[in-house]
């Protein structure tokens, strides 16, 4: 497939996802109070901000390939051995299936921390010092942030409490 084919049809993906988000999914299934002080603050807002996000980058790309060249043959898979990226995906799926069980026992701060970490040498960093620190520190900022400033709560596990 060409390169201009393929970032096409993800242009056009991208917006179909960020319309069914922002039309249909968030509405229905984020439920939100009215008495929410600060529209920043509300459930709905972040989620609506990334699917308008994702349909800007989808018409970005869209409007992208109308400049690309057209390539004469097909392009390569740089995939030189699948074996070792169905391996990576099924990785990926299981950190993903083992922080939603963890969430709930260590907290969400930690969870992210560890799931940073293992993402970041899944996909092979090549700056493990400052994915590591950047695992603990954003996690640990972010909730300091929440916490104490913002006064929203955040999850916690049932072992270790973050004060």
């Amino acid at each position: 497939m060409y390169d201009r084919t393929i970032q096409l049809q993800l242009g056009i993906g991208s917006i179909v996802v960020s319309a069914f988000l922002i039309l249909f999914a968030i509405p229905s299934w984020v439920s939100s109070p009215s008495n929410v002080p600060k529209i920043i603050l509300s459930p709905l807002f972040w989620p609506l901000i990334l699917s308008g996000l994702t349909g800007i980058v989808g018409l970005g790309m869209i409007l992208t390939s109308f400049w690309q060249p057209k390539s004469a043959e097909p392009e390569v898979s740089d995939v030189d051995d699948r074996r070792a990226a169905w391996a990576r995906l099924a990785s990926i799926a299981l950190i993903m299936g083992l922080s939603m069980l963890a969430m709930p026992r260590i907290g969400m701060v930690w969870t992210s921390m560890l799931v940073f970490a293992a993402t970041a040498f899944l996909i092979r960093t090549s700056h493990p010092k400052a994915a590591l620190a950047s695992a603990v520190l954003i996690p640990l900022l972010l909730y300091a942030f929440f916490a104490h400033v913002a006064g929203v709560a955040i999850p916690q596990g049932d072992f270790v409490r973050l004060p």
